[in-house]
């Protein structure tokens, strides 16, 4: 079932999987990305949880509001929506940007987060210069200019050869994104200073990241893992960014297990 409803003044798409009586499981998307990114890992859970994706403002069919953003700003659109949509308290997994808003809500809203995964993601991303050179490109030659580097920073060049469907497939998700929903999310992410945050992320947590991941390193993942009390930090080998989509049995079993976990151990109701 999908659908679109205003949370925190945006008008955000999301899609539930899974049956209706399961505990719900969240998924955020990466920049440049639309919920269907988590196409290769939703099967994975929807035998026992009602799995809830959605596109982030300024993504997929989510409405563009003025930017620039903020991952604050970002994290309230996901609280909003839980709250929207009748939602008390979700297993939340976000990626890249996704692993953002996760350590804000992880830390603002305690009551709405029964674990937390952190999937190539940082508290920071410096250098400044960088994004710079991003948003430039952005704006004088639009997301077809970006799309070839953020491709191979996003996966080995193995996989490039093995699954050029799956390329393709992200590709499009890419070039579907607008400019000034990039930029507006870009911004937020170049902006954001939120390791001393982590210390008050108290649900429990898993952190994965990819190997080979050069826009997520396995130091910045070793970051949260250090910031966030009685984490676990998995790392997943022949990997890039998109690890869910690269290495998809490993990272859905390290996820799956996770939650189950965690799941397991909650009182009915909770």
């Amino acid at each position: 079932m999908n659908g679109k409803i205003l949370a925190n003044g945006v008008e955000t798409a999301y899609r539930f999987d899974g049956p209706e009586k399961g505990r719900v499981v969240m998924l955020s998307n990466s920049l440049m990305s639309h919920y269907d990114m988590w196409d290769w890992t939703v099967p994975a859970l929807t035998d026992r949880y009602r799995v809830l994706r959605y596109d982030t403002r300024g993504h997929g069919r989510s409405s563009t509001p003025p930017g620039p953003y903020a991952i604050a700003s970002l994290a309230d659109d996901a609280a909003a929506l839980l709250d929207a949509l009748g939602i008390r308290a979700v297993h939340f997994a976000g990626l890249s940007m996704g692993g953002m808003i996760g350590q804000q809500l992880g830390a603002r809203f305690p009551g709405k987060i029964l674990s937390l995964s952190l999937c190539d993601t940082a508290s920071e991303m410096p250098p400044r210069s960088l994004w710079a050179e991003r948003l430039d490109i952005a704006r004088t030659k639009g997301i077809p200019g970006l799309v070839d580097g953020t491709l191979e920073r996003w996966f080995t060049a193995a996989f490039h050869a093995r699954k050029p469907a799956d390329i393709a497939k992200v590709r499009a998700m890419i070039l579907a994104t607008g400019v000034e929903g990039y930029t507006g999310c870009a911004c937020a992410v170049r902006d954001m200073a939120q390791t001393t945050m982590l210390l008050e992320v108290k649900a429990p947590t898993l952190v994965m990241t990819g190997r080979l991941d050069p826009a997520c390193t396995v130091a910045q993942s070793t970051v949260l893992h250090r910031m966030i009390d009685g984490s676990r930090l998995a790392i997943i080998e022949d990997a890039a960014h998109l690890s869910n989509i690269e290495q998809p049995e490993v990272f859905n079993r390290l996820l799956r297990t996770f939650i189950d976990e965690i799941d397991d151990r909650l009182p009915a109701g909770a």
